[in-house]
């Protein structure tokens, strides 16, 4: 098998035959979307890290309290899912996963973004919305292949001008944080998909006043301009 879908809502825990399909690419242990169900697998095992040849993992709605340092181990992985968990941090070792591209976080514990992502180069999807993240560090200019950045319903107060520096940024969504300015820098992001559509830059949700949310309206030149005219006063 290269595929494995494991369900059913009294799910507890990973079945221990499944470390030993070695070949295996696929492995699937959350609902349908659709369903609404949350399983109640509690912990991920160490033996995930036998599973050499994965490329995507999804642990959707799951009660995850804590990812294995073994996570790292999984060099292949390309797509890991762990939205709607008890997650409250994530292992250094995640940093190792350099193939990942597709990271999904959503409506977990975290208070702080995890520094291990700000190693994974090969990103270019990430969504940590709704957590309680309060900070961005610096550290997330690394992140020069990211395209969709997801950090809605979060505690965020400011973002560091580093944000500036994703140049290949599609969808920035803000909306839902504490937000009273943007750094001086933002209208840089040219290629984002600007507008309050589904998929553009979204502030929505923040108390803005530099600049003010008619000036983010009109999109990175408004900005541009708004900050150089601070400059000349």
């Amino acid at each position: 098998k290269k595929k494995l879908k494991i369900s059913g809502r009294e799910l507890l825990s990973v079945p221990i035959q499944v470390f030993g399909l070695e070949q295996l690419q696929v492995l699937e242990m959350s609902p349908e979307r659709e369903s609404c169900l949350r399983y109640r697998m509690e912990l991920l095992p160490q033996e995930i890290g036998r599973l050499r040849n994965l490329t995507c993992l999804y642990v959707d709605s799951n009660n995850l309290k804590k990812i294995p340092a073994e996570i790292g181990t999984l060099s292949c992985l390309e797509r890991l899912t762990l939205s709607n968990n008890s997650l409250s941090s994530l292992p250094a070792e995640m940093g190792a996963l350099q193939r990942l591209h597709s990271l999904h976080l959503a409506n977990n514990s975290l208070t702080e973004f995890p520094a291990p992502l700000c190693q994974l180069r090969s990103l270019t999807f990430l969504d940590v919305s709704d957590n309680k993240i309060g900070t961005i560090p610096s550290s997330i200019r690394h992140l020069e292949k990211l395209e969709t950045l997801l950090l809605l319903f979060n505690s965020l107060e400011s973002l560091p001008e580093d944000v500036c520096l994703l140049r290949n940024l599609h969808t920035l969504w803000l909306g839902n944080n504490h937000l009273r300015s943007l750094p001086a820098a933002f209208g840089e992001l040219v290629n984002l998909d600007w507008g309050y559509s589904c998929c553009s830059c979204n502030f929505e949700g923040n108390p803005l006043e530099s600049p003010p949310p008619e000036i983010c309206s009109r999109g990175p030149e408004g900005i541009r301009e708004y900050f150089s005219s601070l400059r000349k006063i």
